[in-house]
């Protein structure tokens, strides 16, 4: 090669060899010590990341009404000059609840001292046979069958509010009713009280009764009464429900159960009670 380039002149040469590839390998050992000195991220298991964000919640900035507390009757007089504009507006009370592990959603029916709004009407479907059929239909039921009443509701045929089942058919249309009423909450169950051989007494009680349910959070919202509601008659219903909501988490006991139980833990411990409107904001309420 070095013959060759003699023929070349010095301008020519010095262009091919300033051309040639290197022939020799560079190794450069930067991308591994790169690699060797990042940090790996830490993989936070769920209590961790529930204290982290616990510390975010305490450190954001609070509302204006976050602490302040009222008695009852002062928050219903607030809420009143806020929603002057609006004679028709509606109350809403929220209970927050603590929902610690292995806590039922709270749930249950009440008959207020005097509703906000019309009280719809219950259809009610009962899965019956023989007697316990009869007793159904002299109770009040719609809807009143065996199995076959499954094909209905399947098809869309057969509506209904709230769905009963005898004990002795509940087995057999569970394969078959379970994925449809499941999620829409009708499937008939025994920790709800909708499997049952009683009817009429359950249907007595569903009777003049509005069903309230929490989330999944524990929070209960529920309309209270109408602003143009005596102050009297908001009372009496905050009262009138959060007596029944403390039945059933717990926090109150009939003095009848009080004999027979012996532990005094609630079940799931009422954290906040509030007032609000569609206006107003939420105050909390001191006295209950």
């Amino acid at each position: 090669m070095s013959f060759s380039l003699e023929l070349f002149c010095r301008q020519c040469r010095h262009s091919i060899l300033s051309t040639r590839p290197t022939l020799a390998r560079e190794f450069s050992s930067t991308p591994i010590l790169a690699l060797r000195r990042m940090k790996k991220i830490p993989v936070l298991s769920k209590k961790a990341l529930a204290a982290k964000a616990r510390k975010r919640a305490a450190k954001a900035r609070k509302h204006i009404y976050e602490n302040e507390k009222m008695t009852l009757e002062s928050a219903i007089d607030v809420i009143r000059a806020v929603e002057v504009a609006k004679a028709n507006a509606t109350y809403e009370l929220v209970i927050k609840t603590a929902m610690s592990r292995g806590s039922i959603i709270p749930k249950g029916r009440i008959a207020l001292h005097r509703e906000t709004k019309a009280r719809p009407e219950d259809r009610i479907l009962v899965f019956a046979e023989g007697r316990q059929a009869d007793e159904a239909r002299s109770a009040g039921a719609h809807i009143v069958g065996g199995i076959e009443l499954a094909d209905g509701i399947i098809s869309g045929k057969h509506h209904a509010t709230t769905i009963l089942c005898s004990t002795t058919l509940i087995r057999a249309i569970t394969p078959k009713l379970g994925r449809i009423l499941g999620p829409r909450g009708l499937m008939p169950s025994e920790r709800r009280g909708t499997v049952t051989d009683d009817f009429a007494g359950y249907l007595r009680r569903l009777s003049g009764t509005t069903e309230w349910k929490g989330d999944k959070n524990g929070v209960i919202r529920v309309p209270i009464g109408k602003l143009h509601f005596p102050i009297e008659d908001i009372v009496k219903n905050v009262k009138q429900f959060v007596t029944a909501v403390k039945r059933v988490t717990g926090n109150q006991k009939d003095t009848e159960e009080k004999g027979k139980s012996k532990s005094v833990k609630p079940v799931n411990a009422i954290t906040r009670v509030m007032l609000s409107s569609t206006q107003a904001p939420s105050i909390q309420i001191s006295d209950i």
